[in-house]
């Protein structure tokens, strides 16, 4: 918008000044999550318990941003005269932050796992286990990357790794399922199954996001 467009439309270029801010918002909310899985990896599988604590601090910050964020695309939607194309990016924020903050909340369930696990010698299936973790952080990195660039090919590109992650998932949930004459307390098992889950849905809440870039984008939904 040119100078002279600012000065006989000011609503609107506060509204588009108020947008980027917005946007800038969710993103630092991006970087908060993705330190809080990159911290729950560390505590699961390299044995840094020390971040489990962290994890909670950082989940406070990113429960704090939702609740802002979204009491912002509200307000947004209430107060101000939106265009189509600002409605579909205040809805599609509205959703994409949910996602994070799903993925925050599975980042502390998997901190709280780590200790647990704790007491028990390390099962074979972990270094399969952690490369679905590292494989879940990177279709994360590339879904915030996608909302930086604007990629409208970034719900196809990250739904293809998406199936790498399923993959793994059935694989390993049916080697443990599948295992007989375990000896002592069956909790191990019961806990890597659940981060199994963990990490399958912080895969499938990261397609989405990258999905609701595409949507940003293309104004069609996947």
């Amino acid at each position: 918008m040119s100078l002279s467009q600012q000065i006989q439309h000011p609503e609107r270029s506060y509204f588009e000044r108020s947008l980027k801010r917005l946007e800038q918002d969710v993103l630092r909310m991006g970087t908060l999550v993705e330190e809080s899985f990159r911290l729950s990896h560390q505590a699961l599988f390299e044995n840094q318990l020390d971040c489990a604590p962290k994890i909670l601090l950082l989940d406070k910050q990113i429960d704090q941003f939702y609740r802002q964020i979204e009491q912002e695309c509200s307000t947004f939607l209430t107060l101000q005269a939106p265009v189509a194309q600002d409605l579909r990016l205040l809805s599609a924020f509205m959703q994409l932050v949910r996602d994070l903050e799903r993925i925050g909340d599975y980042a502390k369930d998997l901190g709280e796992v780590a200790l647990k696990l704790t007491p028990y010698p390390p099962r074979d299936c972990m270094p399969e286990i952690a490369a679905m973790s590292r494989h879940a952080q990177h279709m994360l990195a590339t879904s915030l990357e996608a909302l930086v660039e604007l990629d409208r090919h970034a719900g196809e590109t990250v739904k293809r790794l998406d199936d790498t992650v399923d993959e793994a998932y059935e694989r390993i949930y049916h080697d443990l399922a599948q295992q007989r004459d375990v000896k002592g307390v069956v909790e191990p098992i019961v806990l890597l199954v659940l981060v199994l889950r963990y990490l399958e849905r912080m895969a499938d809440h990261a397609t989405n996001i990258a999905q609701r870039v595409s949507y940003i984008v293309t104004g069609k939904r996947g």
